[in-house]
């Protein structure tokens, strides 16, 4: 697990504190497209039904993004379907990459802890539910 997966990871288990993760994540030359890509593929992975977009969970996720509801990213995420949502948020302007890890690194906190209170409530076999 690369170290930026593993703080992902921690961030979404409230093993460390939302800001300080993202922080962490943001220092430095970070990776955009690789932060990107790589929470799009934990989120589509937390969501139980790969399709519904609608769950609870996804839609508690976008109306509590740590950020203005008016702010690009999140109004793309809320106005769009899913998959032309994440088109339009890779293709934004360079000055609001933060912005958009920000929203979806919450999208997968909310998510992937639904999951773990259901999914893998009585266990899983998903090593990185399994952090120290």
């Amino acid at each position: 697990m690369k170290k930026t997966e593993k703080i992902i990871n921690k961030i979404a288990q409230d093993k460390l504190e939302f800001n300080v993760g993202l922080a962490l994540l943001l220092e430095n030359n970070y990776n955009f497209k690789e932060l990107f890509t790589t929470l799009h593929n934990y989120i589509i992975n937390s969501i139980p039904d790969k399709i519904d977009f609608n769950s609870e969970s996804y839609q508690t996720a976008l109306n509590t993004i740590p950020l203005k509801p008016t702010c690009t990213p999140v109004a793309i995420l809320k106005n769009f379907p899913t998959k032309i949502a994440f088109q339009k948020l890779v293709s934004l302007p360079e000055n609001e990459n933060e912005k958009i890890i920000t929203s979806l690194l919450w999208i997968f906190k909310i998510t992937d802890t639904e999951r773990r209170n259901t999914e893998c409530k009585e266990g899983c076999t998903h090593f990185w539910h399994h952090l120290f």
